[in-house]
């Protein structure tokens, strides 16, 4: 299958992104404190699904004005949120696979079972969806919400986050 990673931006943003040489940085990374068959893992995705219930969608309306900005924001899906109860926003992505099955991009269920095997220890009551694509939002992402998100983290006791880049 081939995948076109512009068909859902701004035809102008095609040249500027292909021009731009890839920026290489160092894997962030930090070591598990405890083997990961007694640790509590999260997941983050940046896929843009929200709760229909509840939540408000990821705001597409003012990123098509401004197409260099991306919702910092994120909502917070439980883990045992059904798949009729999700919907997905976003520019970026197809998300028509994501509103069939959510695993597609927070793979709860695989982790459900990892965490059934032994694998991991347990996997969080609580998960994290952004709206990937951030730009201009992104200082607000790194200085807000990032933070909040790693603090629902620590006080749920979570030990790893598992990104799942949509």
């Amino acid at each position: 299958m081939t995948v076109d990673s512009y068909k859902f931006l701004p035809k102008s943003f095609r040249a500027g992104y292909e021009s731009t040489p890839m920026q290489e940085s160092e894997t962030v990374w930090a070591p598990l404190g405890k083997p990961a068959s007694e640790a509590t893992v999260a997941l983050i995705t940046s896929a843009g699904i929200y709760l229909k219930a509840g939540q408000e969608p990821f705001d597409i309306e003012r990123e098509k004005r401004d197409p260099t900005w991306g919702d910092p924001t994120y909502r917070a899906i439980p883990r045992g949120t059904l798949q009729a109860a999700i919907d997905a926003t976003h520019l970026h992505i197809n998300t028509r696979d994501v509103k069939e099955d959510l695993n597609v991009a927070l793979p709860i269920r695989a982790f459900a079972t990892l965490e059934a095997d032994g694998t991991i220890g347990a996997l969080a009551e609580e998960h994290y969806s952004f709206m990937g694509f951030q730009q201009a939002g992104a200082d607000e992402w790194r200085s807000h919400y990032g933070p909040e998100v790693a603090e629902r983290c620590k006080q749920a006791d979570v030990d790893a986050v598992v990104l799942a880049p949509a």
